[in-house]
């Protein structure tokens, strides 16, 4: 990649360590591996760019910034978090800028609404499987309109007619083709000009994409490989100090004793700060801090949530799931459609509380100084983040800088600015910069967790098996009530009933959800967010459906699909590709699921063994997928990898649990992922359109777990109605 690595206020260590050494023995592997050259595609954070004559002369709006020497810097407006963002909308910027996808740098953008909101959350956050989608014009228009001002600039140059020009890979020729300036000699003269508006430019017509669409390598492959990729818990300020820190383990619980004496023994150990929700011990080192915290031998008021356990949440939910809900959803005459079936099928699906668990363990750097406060940190949300912190030290927005950094595993739990927000107010007692860094046992117990979900459902078949009659109530936590509130109307949570019904042809429809919030419990989106509960629940029921209208389960969908082709194009080739209705050995089983979300159209095939033991085996899942016009469909296949295996973990392992108003899991050995033996094989097909491009780093993970139950089912005869998958109940009885 042609760029450079400029300094930012962070330095980072040179001491001998597992990223020097990957740097030696393991960089030749990485290259053969990856293609990629050895420069970095990172350049100066977006906080340096003052203006134009410093930093990057050409700067016809906040995504662009290209210099003299013809460096071109794509200021990133999403976090990139292992989804491939670098990439993909460096692609969206390539293709109307027309340069090479290498020519791009990347620099994360400063926390900035105006320039760099996310349009369907409408504040710069990235979620929602959104980012192609939010800047799939945006970035677009920002490249057409600075290619169109450097040919504008050649063309004065020339004093020649400016459609009279063409550019290719950063240079802009006149018609001979002959003559010819480059992008960085164009660069001072191009940014004199008036600036267009971004809708007045034209864009490319999706014919002529000579980038998006093509399968182009990862550019932030090289910098993972090799060790260079630097992550929030990398950071490294002058004369920085680490915090190890423990977290009430009962939410609203306050520490009662700390033995601050004991703590200040150990050698490195510089201070003992306690905020009563939390205790950081400050040292030299991330060794003495955890020795000190230890030494401190803490205990805790538990407060008014110290005796919550699962058992009581779980009953809550099912007493509320009884009363009625806000309507999210009512077509025709539910309860007369009912009476009249000739067939009724009545069920209660529950799925349990879920971790993040993300492999880097929540962090963040705090250097909080009398006039400002800089904050080095991994964040899906920086101007959330940004509120938070300038509400807590009453500092102005523009003295509180957010350097964001790649982001080892988000999944929503990197939209929560509640990890910034611990770090200032230890960072508050401390003399200088402070990095604040969780154990994996305080990441897991002090998570803010996808919701328990109580779910019951009704459905009324007529003669032929057909549904008449469909009704489904969700029990559960709002998280937009707390972190999206405008859409959070009338009771109502939008993502909570996200994909319920799916896509199918029910007549007479209602749908409802109950809030329900339990005490003693932190609630946040996570990956997938409400279809991850509603497609498993939903396509679940559908198979018992068929199963009780005796109808093959593809065919059965088939026939309530027929108004939606895209729907039925996936689900019929994903059948297709698993080879579905061929003869499985024993205790074998196929199961498919098909979904609308985040605006794209999946439908997967899950084949199973489940052995006498009642251990599951999952084999082998088929995915189709159509998200619309596509920018790279190498990153949509390592999502739809990486996804699949993400909501397969869920399935067969998640589940947070509480006792006492604590949480009872705190890492991989009893919270775990899945193991590299239990991964199956993943196939991936795409079907190309010209529909508005979808999303696609959430969907893949809740359209498995259906797939998989419904492949049990077929295994085994045995119905699940709850996650995670419980292999007792699957042991055979001969």
């Amino acid at each position: 990649m042609d760029g450079r690595i400029l300094k930012d206020q962070v330095e980072h260590e040179t001491a001998m360590s597992r990223r020097v050494f990957l740097q030696g023995a393991g960089l030749l592997l990485g290259f053969a591996l990856t293609g990629a050259s050895t420069e970095s595609i990172l350049a100066a954070p977006a906080s340096q760019v003052v203006d134009n004559e410093v930093t990057g002369t050409f700067a016809p709006n906040g995504f662009i910034r290209i210099n003299p020497t013809g460096a071109v810097t794509l200021i990133m407006p999403m976090a990139e978090m292992g989804q491939g963002v670098y990439t993909s909308l460096s692609m969206l910027l390539a293709e109307e800028l027309d340069v090479k996808l290498d020519q791009i740098q990347v620099q994360h953008a400063p926390a900035n609404d105006a320039l760099y909101a996310n349009q369907f959350l409408q504040i710069q956050t990235t979620g929602a499987s959104s980012s192609v989608r939010a800047f799939w014009t945006p970035l677009r228009q920002a490249g057409a309109v600075g290619r169109n001002l450097l040919i504008a600039a050649a063309a004065k140059h020339w004093n020649v007619d400016p459609t009279t020009c063409r550019t290719k890979d950063g240079v802009v020729f006149d018609a001979s083709g002959s003559t010819h300036l480059s992008y960085g000699e164009l660069a001072n003269a191009a940014a004199k000009l008036p600036v267009p508006p971004a809708a007045s430019v034209k864009l490319k017509d999706p014919k002529d994409f000579t980038l998006i669409g093509t399968r182009a390598k990862r550019v932030d492959s090289s910098i993972k490989v090799d060790g260079r990729a630097v992550y929030g818990i990398d950071a490294r300020a002058p004369g920085m100090k680490i915090a190890a820190v423990a977290i009430s383990p009962v939410l609203g619980g306050k520490a009662k004793t700390v033995d601050e004496k004991a703590a200040l023994a150990v050698k490195g150990v510089r201070q003992v700060v306690n905020i009563e929700e939390a205790v950081a011990v400050v040292a030299d080192h991330m060794g003495a801090a955890k020795k000190g915290l230890a030494a401190a031998a803490i205990t805790w008021d538990d407060g008014p949530n110290g005796k919550i356990s699962n058992v009581d949440i779980v009953r809550q939910l099912e007493e509320e799931s009884k009363k009625p809900g806000v309507v999210g959803r009512k077509e025709g005459d539910v309860g007369k459609a009912l009476a009249e079936a000739a067939q009724r099928v009545d069920a209660i699906y529950q799925v349990p509380f879920l971790a993040h668990a993300a492999m880097e363990p929540m962090n963040c750097t705090v250097h909080l100084q009398k006039d400002r406060c800089d904050i080095w940190v991994g964040t899906q949300a920086p101007t959330l983040t940004q509120s938070q912190v300038v509400e807590l030290t009453g500092l102005p927005t523009n003295a509180t800088k957010i350097h964001n950094h790649l982001i080892g595993g988000g999944f929503g739990r990197r939209l929560e600015p509640d990890g910034t927000v611990l770090a200032v107010k230890i960072a508050k007692h401390v003399d200088g910069p402070v990095k604040v860094i969780w154990s994996r046992e305080e990441d897991i117990q002090h998570d803010m967790y996808r919701p328990y979900y109580f779910q019951r459902l009704s459905a009324g078949l007529d003669a032929a098996g057909k549904p008449v009659a469909w009704t489904h109530r969700i029990a559960g936590a709002s998280i937009t009530a707390r972190y999206i509130p405008y859409w959070f109307k009338d009771g109502l949570d939008p993502d909570a009933v996200e994909a319920a019904a799916g896509r199918y042809a029910l007549p007479n429809i209602h749908i409802d959800f109950v809030r329900v919030e339990p005490p003693g419990v932190r609630t946040a989106f996570w990956r997938g967010v409400g279809p991850t509960h509603n497609v498993f629940v939903v396509e679940s029921f559908m198979d018992e459906l068929a199963h009780a209208a005796k109808q093959d389960p593809v065919a059965y969908r088939k026939g309530l699909l027929g108004h939606d082709p895209r729907a039925l194009a996936v689900l019929s080739l994903a059948a297709e590709k698993a080879g579905w209705g061929s003869p499985l050995p024993a205790r074998h089983g196929r199961g498919i699921s098909v979904q609308l979300a985040f605006a794209s159209y999946l439908s997967a095939v899950a084949e199973v063994e489940v052995a006498a033991d009642g251990s599951v085996k999952v084999k082998r899942i088929v995915c189709a997928v159509d998200c619309g016009m596509y920018v790279n469909p190498d990153t949509i296949e390592a999502q739809v990898q990486g996804g699949i295996i993400f909501g397969l973990t869920a399935a067969l392992h998640g589940s947070i649990t509480f006792k006492d108003g604590r949480v009872e899991q705190s890492n991989f050995d009893n919270y775990p992922p899945m193991r590299i033996d239990e991964v199956p094989v993943v196939e991936t097909h795409l079907i190309k359109n010209a529909e508005a491009p979808g999303g696609i780093g959430e969907a893949p993970t809740a359209i498995v777990s259906a797939a998989v139950t419904n492949a049990i089912f077929a295994a085994t005869g045995k119905r699940l109605r709850s996650l995670p998958i419980d292999t007792e109940s699957l042991k055979s009885s001969s």
